[in-house]
């Protein structure tokens, strides 16, 4: 046979005071990377920190060259020679020739007799006047500037008798808040 028992007020009051330890260690339980809580410290030294940045621009650069330029003076400025020289061209072209290619042959030593007639023309007579000058030539070229620029400071603070140090992107002031977690040592 069972029995059962009517719990009485120093029970009830044990099982409240059980439920409510085991209330109070559940966050501790529950939270295995311990407590967190918000503190200030105090700063002992902020060191501005730069870097060098390459910043690149077009740069033009010019220098003065001497430069020659050729004049040709007199020579014949006629025709007479590019046309002489198609007739014969032509004349000879037909005695080489037979049937058919005869025409063809006709109209080669023309031209060829023209261009020869040019030629000639151009070589007999006159002369070539060279001269200097000087003349700027310019180039744009990819050059780089160097500039320093503040990328950050390099804080260094002390909490509770410790000193720390951590990169900030601005001045911090005379003290930073900080993070502090406790968790506790399991052995």
């Amino acid at each position: 046979m069972s029995r059962t028992q009517i719990p009485t007020k120093a029970g009830v009051a044990a099982l409240a005071a059980a439920v409510a330890l085991g209330l109070a260690g559940a966050p501790a339980a529950a939270a295995p990377h311990g407590q967190v809580y918000y503190d200030y410290a105090r700063v002992v030294d902020v060191q501005p920190v730069y870097r060098t940045v390459r910043i690149p621009r077009d740069e033009r650069e010019c220098w003065d060259e001497r430069v020659a330029y050729r004049d040709r003076h007199g020579g014949s400025d006629s025709y007479t020679p590019i046309i002489v020289g198609g007739i014969i061209g032509g004349v000879v072209g037909s005695h080489i020739g037979k049937g058919r290619g005869r025409d063809a042959a006709t109209v080669a030593g023309t031209l060829l007799g023209a261009s020869i007639g040019r030629d000639v023309a151009r070589s007999s007579g006159g002369y070539e006047d060279v001269h200097y000058t000087t003349e700027t030539r310019c180039r744009v070229r990819k050059v780089y500037d160097e500039e320093e620029r503040l990328d950050g400071y390099r804080v260094t603070y002390r909490y509770r008798g410790r000193t720390f140090v951590t990169r900030m992107p601005h001045e911090p002031g005379r003290r930073i808040r900080v993070r502090v977690r406790v968790t506790p040592v399991l052995d």
